[in-house]
């Protein structure tokens, strides 16, 4: 299947660069600035610019911050000059969200440009209202010959790598929007709560590394106002924004939106903590994670702090958004021969079952926040992710993957691949049952990029219970290599609407494509 970039009309690159350079007009606040105070004058500003998430065929999430509290107030329309524009009143945001909101739009028209721009207004004066900021999203297609094409990756402003400006900052965003997918998925580690940002870092080649900081990227991050500044932190940079105002986000979360490798109920041994209870530190992130990222949110009151989602982008496309960390059992040697909590909690694997086997998209994304094969570590005895390197048959958390892998097949459920990001590097795994010691399960791939921002590391090892053969692999031979020394890694997942092929790049920023892969609709194993 050949390429077909979907290069932007002309009408449209005219209103992406009215719409960013609306937003960039906007002077961002002062780096390290305090939240912001009832007392400020003026009109509301929305320097942070907007986003869109979740977006499906008739509905999206339009988020925004305000530097005071404001009104939202969102308009849409299909043209440009947002004639015959629909309104959308938001919510009031205010000290208790840290000034951010979030709109649902709800019944627009699938398949179609949707221009959009937010407004803030006085609450006590609407007629006083600030510059509005523009953006725009495509809505999932209703027709399967329409295609689809998205984005993967994650892992930003980590190891000490930040927002550089002898660089031009996190310039590989910039690619990324050129490149115009229908959507970005973002499959964890979008912050280094754990990860200090210094103002310099001398290379091994003598060359100086240089940070943007701000207060709270000054220690480990602990209090809500040091998470939520975590946060902030990416949105300082202009390609980030950019980026934000044209394509949509599914955003997922993994270890260091937190602490790295946490799990529930662990209590820290760090000097860097005063805060030792993880559970106190998950519950605030989490708060700051949705503050700050446009989620769709479970409806029962029982499900608020549920971060697993399907987001479902057409006849060709569901992606099911999983959470790998918050229902976990603790890092330990994972040999145990029984094990129903896993990675993923008893829950969290019968919904998956269960809205796999209803899905009637042609292709099945599943969005894991971890690999699977690969032997991620935890100190010198503990595991990390799903693999513990023994080869035989599944043991630990290999279990709870092993009864998914076996549901997958004995159902009958076609079309599923596995995309993730976490080790800081790119690579293509394909796994058979004929090369594994667990055997009941269909062939499938898992494919792995990033990071986007952060520092890169050699390759980890592979498990053999689940056969896993690396087809392909780009990773140093070093660890923690900076973004000056090494090109940082995204994917590009290309569904072709008349033949339903999936088609899978690995990219290196620059624009080379290091991998491709071609995988035929229809079939349980490929």
């Amino acid at each position: 299947m050949s390429y077909r970039p979907r290069i932007p009309s002309l009408d449209r690159r005219g209103v992406l660069r009215g719409s960013l350079a609306a937003s960039a007009a906007l002077a961002l606040p002062v780096v390290g600035a305090a939240a912001p105070a009832f007392a400020l004058s003026g009109r509301p500003r929305a320097a942070w610019g907007v986003q869109v998430g979740d977006v499906t065929a008739s509905s999206a999430l339009v988020w925004v911050r305000s530097d005071r509290p404001a009104r939202m107030v969102v308009e849409t329309s299909a043209t440009e000059s947002f004639r015959r524009a629909r309104t959308w009143h938001g919510p009031l945001v205010g000290s208790d969200t840290d000034f951010t909101g979030t709109t649902p739009l709800y019944g627009l028209p699938p398949g179609e440009q949707v221009h959009y721009r937010v407004t803030l207004s006085d609450p006590e004066d609407p007629r006083r209202t600030g510059e509005p900021v523009y953006g725009t999203f495509r809505t999932a297609p209703a027709r399967r010959r329409d295609g689809v094409r998205f984005l993967w990756s994650g892992d930003i402003a980590g190891q000490g790598w930040g927002i550089n400006p002898d660089i031009g900052g996190y310039v590989v965003y910039d690619e990324m929007r050129r490149l115009d997918p229908d959507f970005f998925l973002c499959s964890g580690d979008n912050i280094y709560a754990d990860g200090v940002i210094e103002p310099s870092v001398t290379l091994p080649d003598g060359r100086v590394w240089r940070n943007v900081t701000t207060q709270e990227k000054a220690k480990v991050a602990e209090t809500l106002a040091e998470y939520r500044g975590n946060f902030r932190y990416n949105l300082l940079d202009r390609n980030l924004r950019d980026f934000n105002a044209q394509v949509p986000s599914i955003v997922q979360w993994d270890d260091h939106e937190v602490r790295n490798n946490w799990y529930p109920g662990q209590i820290l041994d760090d000097s860097r903590y005063t805060e030792k209870n993880v559970d106190v530190l998950a519950d605030r992130s989490m708060r700051a994670f949705r503050e700050y990222f446009p989620v769709s949110t479970p409806h029962a009151s029982s499900d608020e702090g549920r971060m697993h989602r399907v987001v479902r982008h057409g006849p060709l496309l569901d992606v099911f958004v999983l959470d790998m960390r918050s229902f976990r059992n603790a890092n330990s040697p994972s040999r145990q021969p029984d094990d129903t909590t896993g990675i993923l909690g008893a829950e969290q694997l019968s919904w998956l079952k269960h809205e796999l086997s209803r899905s009637r998209a042609v292709w099945k994304v599943i969005a894991a926040d971890m690999p699977l094969g690969l032997v991620v570590t935890d100190g010198a005895t503990d595991f990390e992710a799903v693999a513990q390197g023994d080869p035989g048959g599944p043991l630990g958390r290999e279990l709870q993957i092993a009864e998914l892998l076996r549901y997958i097949k004995h159902r009958r459920i076609t079309g599923t691949v596995w995309l993730t990001a976490d080790v800081h590097y790119t690579s293509a795994q394909h796994y058979e049952p004929e090369r594994a010691a667990f055997k009941d399960f269909a062939p499938f791939w898992e494919f792995v990029s990033g990071p986007l921002a952060a520092g890169q590391f050699p390759a980890n090892a592979l498990d053999a219970t689940f056969g896993p053969d690396r087809v392909f692999v780009r990773a140093p031979d070093r660890a923690n290599v900076s973004p000056m020394e090494s090109p940082q890694f995204f994917g590009e997942v290309d569904i072709d609407g008349d033949s339903g092929e999936l088609t899978v790049r690995l990219r290196a920023q620059g624009g080379s494509v290091l991998f491709s892969k071609v995988l035929q609709p229809g079939r349980v194993g490929q």
